[in-house]
This record gives C-alpha cells, structure tokens and sequence, in this order.
C-alpha cells in the first residue's frame, strides 16, 4: 500500500476473504507488530458461524427478519463467495479465522467491531431502490460482454485497483454503497478508536477487508481529532 496503514497504536491490515495472500500477510503481520488486541471485522453471529463451521441459514425465515432484498443478498452473495473459494482452495472467512486463532493461540484480547449482520442487511432491503435493481440485472446482462478486469483472486486486490472498485461501485449503486461500506466504515472506526482511546499503551492490530482500510483510517484519525478538538 502506498498510503501508512498505521496510526498511533493502531495498525490495520487490509485483507481479502478468499486469498491465499490474507492469510500469509496476517500471520506476518501478527509477527511483526506483536498486538496486544486483535479486532476483527465480524460480528457475534458471524463469529460463531465461522467457529462452528456451520452452513449459512437460508432458510426462508430470513425473509422475516431482514427482508426479502436483504435476504437474497446474503443467499447469492454467500453462494458466489463459496464457489470463488472452491476456485482458490480457501474457505471464505479464512483471513478472520487465522487472526482470531493467533489471538487465542498467544493470549490476546479479541474484539468483534462489525455491525450486526441483521441490521446491515435489513438495511439493505429499506435502501435498495428499484433504479439500482436495474441497473445490478442490466450490468450482469452486459458483464460476458464488457471488458474483462483480470483479478487474481489467491492475493489481495493494490490500492490503484481497490480505489476504481469502490469508485464505480458508489457511483453504480451509492445506496448498496451507503449501507455495505460507508455505514459499516463508520460504526467500526467508532468501535475502534474506543477501545483505542481505552488502551493507549498497547498495540491493536485491525483485521478488514481491503475496501474498508483506507477510509477507515481517516475516520479514526477524525475521531482523534474531534476528541482533541473537544478538550
């Protein structure tokens, strides 16, 4: 990354859920910065799926819960990931499982500092207009034609191409990029700077996708500032 991953204590280290790389780069990165807490980008119903190694609920009661959009959101989403994890050889969830190992491996202070999986996707559903519903089925329509982006999925995606992403993603659909990135950036980086501002001798180390980091660590810095602002 060209821009520093690192403020004050904190340390973030971006990832991607399906590559190889992310667990390599995590192992040596646990290494190297010795954390005193490890905070991962999930939340308490996504930890125990993860750690039971459980199949994803999608049974039609999520209707209820979070709605019919939200719902097929995390079916189709959760399906994609699993076959483009099927391509690679690694589990989807493995970057989070391997920090959340050597936290418990070495005695480190685990934290949770996702929004709560239910709330995001019945998000989804309220924010999804039908203008991007369109727009999402004539992309997929057109998607075999257009020119295709080569990804390696076994490493972590460079900063050149996760900022164009997360660009035509917000221009293409700014309220599926409201809810699923700006909000969740938000409510982690507040999560965050708190148990920053609560242990400011000891090293945190921050597991996240790669699409958060960046952003996310203006939003802590802006929370240290606002703090010093205050006093």
């Amino acid at each position: 990354m060209s821009y520093a991953n690192i403020y004050k204590n904190v340390k973030l280290v971006g990832t991607s859920h399906i590559a190889k790389e992310s667990i390599e780069k995590i192992t040596s990165e646990f290494s190297d910065f010795n954390p005193d807490i490890v905070c991962v980008e999930l939340d308490h119903k996504r930890l125990q799926s993860l750690m039971s190694d459980q199949k994803p609920d999608r049974s039609l009661s999520g209707i209820k819960r979070y709605g019919l959009q939200g719902y097929l959101f995390a079916v189709i989403g959760g399906f994609v990931q699993e076959k483009l994890g099927n391509v690679v050889g690694v589990k989807p969830g493995s970057d989070m499982l391997t920090a959340i190992h050597l936290a418990k491996a070495n005695n480190k202070q685990l934290n949770l500092v996702d929004q709560d999986i239910e709330i995001t996707l019945r998000r989804f559903s309220k924010e999804f207009t039908w203008r991007e519903k369109l727009r999402l089925i004539s992309d997929i329509f057109k998607a075999p034609f257009s020119k295709k982006m080569k990804i390696d999925l076994n490493k972590v995606p460079k900063e050149e191409l996760i900022s164009k992403l997360m660009g035509d993603l917000k221009i293409r659909y700014p309220n599926l990029y409201k809810v699923l990135i700006d909000e969740r950036n938000y409510i982690m980086a507040k999560n965050i700077y708190k148990i920053m501002s609560k242990n400011e001798d000891k090293k945190i180390l921050v597991i996240i996708g790669a699409g958060h980091e960046k952003e996310m660590l203006k939003l802590i810095k802006l929370e240290d500032y606002k703090r010093d602002k205050i006093r």
